[in-house]
């Protein structure tokens, strides 16, 4: 088959994959507060979060759609993220108690924490086939490295979305989700850099890994 033959490759863009990553959330976010009472009201704040996580739901899917139409793959974090999104969603729902949806990122980060330390302690690289990526020049001790930073870095989400979930509003933790837990992926991600290069990554992939940090 000649060049020109060659089905074309899906375009990948680093913002559309956070687009993908957090869209959902951020219209969980704006949803909720659309739908908040501005006083206090039990009912409609018990409302106001049911439609926001049918809504973030609704979104959820639709990134999963995007995701394998736009950027050509599913990785399989966001698999289990979504999968994870409409179940506790539709427990919220069903049982009108917020606490399940906050307690999926929780689970989401002990679980990946526990895949990628474990797969460490094994020897075995599990970010680079959770992500489905392969870093241009990036060795296998490299890759070892980034596994057991994020599985780390997991737990300590896991820790810090305990904590504000029982200290926090529903509101105020949902806007800690969307305007705390964002940055800190992205400066984390930026931390890892300096390791990847001296790992053989070039400079152009690593600004990959900078735009994709690993998302909930």
């Amino acid at each position: 088959m000649s060049e020109s033959e060659q089905p074309a490759k899906k375009p990948k863009s680093g913002w559309l994959n956070v687009l993908v990553d957090y869209g959902p959330l951020l219209v969980f976010f704006l949803t909720y507060k659309y739908f908040a009472p501005d006083g206090e009201d039990a009912a409609g704040e018990i409302l106001a979060v049911i439609r926001g996580t049918g809504a973030f739901i609704v979104a959820a899917l639709a990134a999963l759609a995007f995701s394998k139409l736009k950027l050509g793959k599913v990785s399989p974090m966001l698999w289990l993220s979504t999968v994870l999104i409409v179940g506790f969603g539709a427990l919220t729902i069903y049982f009108q108690d917020e606490r399940f949806i906050q307690w999926k990122p929780t689970i989401i980060y002990v679980g990946f924490g526990v895949l990628l330390i474990g797969g460490w302690m094994k020897g075995k690289p599990l970010l680079k086939y959770l992500l489905e990526a392969a870093f241009e020049g990036l060795n296998d001790q490299g890759w070892l490295k980034l596994s057991l930073n994020w599985g780390i870095f997991f737990f300590f989400l896991a820790v810090l979305n305990t904590v504000l979930m029982y200290t926090l509003s529903f509101e105020s933790w949902l806007a800690a989700k969307l305007w705390l837990f964002m940055p800190l992926s992205f400066l984390f991600t930026f931390t890892q850099i300096p390791m990847l290069l001296k790992h053989g990554m070039s400079l152009d992939e690593a600004e990959k890994v900078e735009q994709n940090p690993p998302m909930e």
